[in-house]
């Protein structure tokens, strides 16, 4: 159970990596989001991954911590206020730049031939 929750996490993580590096605005904040379960899911797993164990201190000889699923509770809440805020600033950026590239510029094409020969007077 646990290697394949740490897989999961690892999974999640490097994805979420890989698309927060992308040129483009959506790809972001899929990344952003997926790297924010990852975390998620990591502080859920710090509170020991047990079932059918009390939720807290009481008689029973081990118990599953509180504060970790409290953690997580708390950091969804704010992940998905921050997915709304990326959201409506990428909306705000493809609004005003007519692209929705990270850095505002659109990558540099080569003009056809047929313009070059405009250009050119030909």
């Amino acid at each position: 159970m646990e290697l394949v929750f740490a897989l999961v996490i690892g999974a999640l993580t490097a994805s979420g990596v890989y698309l927060i590096l992308r040129a483009r605005t959506f790809p972001v904040v899929v990344g952003l989001t997926m790297l924010s379960y990852g975390v998620n899911l990591f502080l859920f797993s710090s509170g020991r991954l047990a079932t059918g164990q009390q939720p807290v201190l009481g008689t029973a000889a081990s118990y599953s911590d509180p504060l970790p699923q409290a953690l997580v509770l708390t950091a969804i809440v704010i992940g998905f206020a921050m997915t709304a805020f990326v959201v409506v600033l990428s909306l705000r950026n493809l609004a005003d730049n007519e692209d929705d590239h990270v850095d505002g510029k659109q990558p540099y094409k080569s003009p056809a031939p047929e313009q070059e020969e405009e250009v050119n007077g030909k």
